[in-house]
């Protein structure tokens, strides 16, 4: 199952169509609403989808902006609780390193053209990350467009549409969780 943090300030529901193509392709998707929309105040809110879902015996957890690195907070205080982590235009913190969790399926999924979580903030986390880490760059892609809230102050506009850079998203995170569900994918 995928376990997915919004951005901060930002409605869970801006990241339904992405979650809903994840489930299309077979994998349960579980977006948490956080109080007040930060997820900094609900870090610990994968353990209550995980109580709720028994059956799901392996976990990749993700989240956009804030989110993402919430989710990695998460990652690092909870080892063992899930297989994975899935960064839409985010990175850990410099206290949340997961360099050491060699077993745990990490992806960064992020825009170029990204004016909050610029590339340079994403590839230069890589030290944080376990070295199998993977990186896809979106060309073109911006912050906002990761989910569907509109422009955001600071960002850059995009070069592609936000469905392509949508459909690019699913696709790696799908990836992430295939790899974790111990099947292969094809890129």
């Amino acid at each position: 199952g995928f376990i997915f943090y919004p951005g901060g300030r930002v409605d869970a529901r801006a990241y339904a169509p992405q979650a809903l193509a994840i489930a299309e392709r077979g994998y349960p998707v579980v977006i948490v609403p956080m109080p007040l929309n930060l997820a900094v105040f609900g870090i610990n809110r994968a353990n209550d989808v995980m109580a709720a879902f028994p059956e799901i015996e392996q976990w990749v957890i993700g989240g956009h902006s804030l989110g993402g690195a919430m989710a990695a907070n998460y990652t690092r205080n909870h080892p063992g609780a899930v297989d994975g982590l899935v960064f839409w235009a985010a990175f850990p913190a410099d206290n949340d390193s997961l360099a050491d969790q060699l077993d745990l399926v990490a992806y960064s999924i992020y825009g170029t053209l990204d004016g909050l979580a610029t590339p340079e903030e994403v590839r230069g986390a890589a030290s944080l990350l376990p070295p199998s880490a993977t990186f896809i760059p979106i060309e073109g892609g911006n912050h906002a467009q990761f989910g569907w809230y509109g422009d955001q102050s600071g960002d850059n506009p995009a070069t592609i549409s936000r469905a392509e850079q949508q459909s690019i998203t699913v696709d790696g995170t799908v990836e992430a969780l295939q790899l974790v569900d111990g099947g292969y994918f094809s890129r």
